[in-house]
């Protein structure tokens, strides 16, 4: 599943995120979502989030639990 629509993204789920400084690259960070930083329904590029461990980026996908 892709990470652009906001219902699908909750705190606790495992995703693939590229932070700021991958975007050229597109290397992929796993993590757990912390906290939804997008406070719109979608976002073409991505939902942006900040893991538990702090990192902040834009959801690529979304594992199912």
């Amino acid at each position: 599943m892709d990470g652009t629509q906001r219902s699908a993204v909750k705190p606790g789920l495992t995703v693939d995120i590229v932070l700021k400084q991958d975007q050229r690259t597109g290397k992929l960070t796993r993590g757990v979502v912390g906290q939804l930083l997008t406070n719109s329904s979608t976002h073409p590029h991505g939902i942006k989030v900040r893991l538990t461990d702090g990192q902040v980026g834009r959801v690529k996908k979304i594992y199912e639990a």
